[in-house]
């Protein structure tokens, strides 16, 4: 009898020493062949063996779950990097952006070695995934309207959330779990007010329209230009901020400690993320066996990051820069379009690209919600899979444009046209030949003209943007 429950005991250890000899095979087979990048297959097919395998492996490890609408992969590298200086040393992360049960699972087979674990997560595997990894930090962006036809509606994902955070203070592990949150998205709020401890994180927030509706009674939400909000009905309001962003763009702290947010990755929203990074870097303790990283410490190490998985990365084509952004739902993309906005100046040409796959979603009603008129007056390509949909929006939002289906193909005529202009105005082309040619002086106000200056900005959604990456 008592060997029978010796053997008992045994066989959850073996079935998981067993999943992992399977998903480690998986994954470097995948990559082999060149099937894939082994993130997902070798996940499931680990998975499938034992399904309780990511809790068997984030057992006794430091574990940070990053989740949000917008900005998870980014802010998943950025911490990542502020733990490890940039060498990711130390440190497991599903870097690719495999979010879901799979990508988790081949990620924890991968890094077994890891003592820290940084894992970005999909919205909807949140709360379960709280649950199986008992993370020292969770860190909660944003929430807002994103595939449609997959994602639940936003308030019930906050009150998922809400549910999966709640009671999750001291754990079977005794170490405490710390909620990092964006205290200006009220979605974020309403889900983060039940966990025992919370660094709210003042970051701002351009869109609004999926948080206008109480969580907590039905009410309004009222936002005022400051950054603070509250329920015209109830006492639900912006928290008592741990940290804030001011207008100098420096990180100030409630003790009043000040750190300037000095990044090279671009926009407002990535400072964003960079504060949450600073607030959750140092909660995670001395999560690669050396010194805790301070907000400083974490803040300085950010200023090495010019790209994340390839996002706001460039690549030179035919003597042009194209910059690679990722914009997948209406705050994305409205988020891109601040960026331009702050940079100033005129791309040589904005070329925006939409899929409907599986991964991106497939309904593309959320293109009525994109602010599109602010691209009125510029140079733009539509392309993708989706290109005659994105058409249709961009001819009511009197935005004049052009359709190229094939998104390198647009890429390339885009570069073409910024060629063109910029002969007929007589300034010489980045593609033009290195032979003088004597030009006449340009036009009054030719030199404001858009299409003659900067990069080719492609604005694609999650498929489009991966395919074309992988192109060039």
């Amino acid at each position: 009898m008592s060997s029978g429950g010796g053997g008992a005991l045994r066989i959850p250890a073996a079935r998981a020493a067993l999943a992992v000899r399977t998903g480690s095979a998986v994954n470097r087979l995948s990559r082999l062949l060149d099937l894939g990048s082994g993130t997902v297959i070798g996940g499931r097919a680990a998975l499938a063996i034992d399904p309780r395998l990511i809790g068997r492996l984030a057992r006794g490890r430091r574990v940070a779950l990053v989740s949000g609408t917008n900005g998870k992969t980014t802010t998943t590298g950025m911490l990542v990097a502020a733990l490890t200086g940039g060498t990711g040393t130390g440190v497991g992360t599903n870097r690719t952006g495999a979010n879901m049960p799979a990508g988790h699972a081949a990620a924890l087979v991968d890094h077994r070695l890891a003592a820290t674990i940084v894992l970005e997560v999909d919205e909807g595997y949140l709360a379960e995934l709280i649950a199986e990894t008992e993370p020292r930090v969770v860190v909660l962006l944003n929430l807002s309207r994103d595939q449609l036809d997959r994602i639940s509606e936003v308030r019930m994902l906050a009150d998922l959330w809400r549910q999966g955070l709640a009671g999750n203070g001291e754990r079977a592990t005794g170490s405490p779990m710390t909620v990092v949150a964006n205290a200006d998205d009220p979605m974020v709020v309403w889900a983060a007010m039940a966990a025992p401890t919370v660094r709210w994180v003042g970051v701002g927030q351009v869109w609004h329209d999926d948080a206008v509706g109480c969580p907590a009674c039905g009410g309004r939400i009222e936002f005022d230009p400051l950054g603070g909000w509250q329920c015209d009905s109830c006492a639900f309001g912006r928290p008592e901020l741990f940290a804030s962003i001011d207008r100098s763009r420096t990180l100030v702290f409630a003790d009043g400690t000040r750190l300037p947010l000095e990044i090279e990755l671009p926009g407002t929203f990535n400072r964003a993320n960079a504060a949450m990074v600073a607030v959750a870097a140092p909660e995670m303790g001395a999560a690669t066996g050396a010194e805790v990283v301070t907000p400083g410490t974490a803040l300085e190490r950010l200023r090495m990051l010019v790209d994340v998985a390839g996002r706001f990365s460039t690549v030179e084509r035919l003597g042009r820069t194209v910059r690679l952004l990722l914009a997948k739902n209406p705050a994305g993309w409205t988020a891109i379009f601040d960026l331009l906005d702050e940079e100033g100046g005129h791309p040589a040409g904005i070329v925006l690209a939409v899929n409907a796959r599986v991964a991106d979603g497939l309904d593309t009603s959320w293109l009525w919600d994109v602010p599109f008129e602010r691209l009125a007056g510029r140079s733009v390509i539509a392309t993708g899979e989706r290109c005659r949909d994105l058409a249709v929006r961009l001819r009511y939002a009197d935005v004049d444009h052009t359709v190229v289906p094939d998104p390198l193909a647009a890429v390339d005529a885009a570069i073409a046209a910024a060629a063109d202009v910029a002969a007929d105005v007589g300034v010489a082309s980045d593609s033009a030949s290195d032979s003088a040619v004597a030009r006449s002086p340009a036009p009054d106000g030719a030199a404001d003209r858009p299409g003659t200056a900067g990069p080719v900005e492609f604005l694609g959604n999650y498929t489009a943007f991966s395919r074309l990456r992988d192109r060039l």
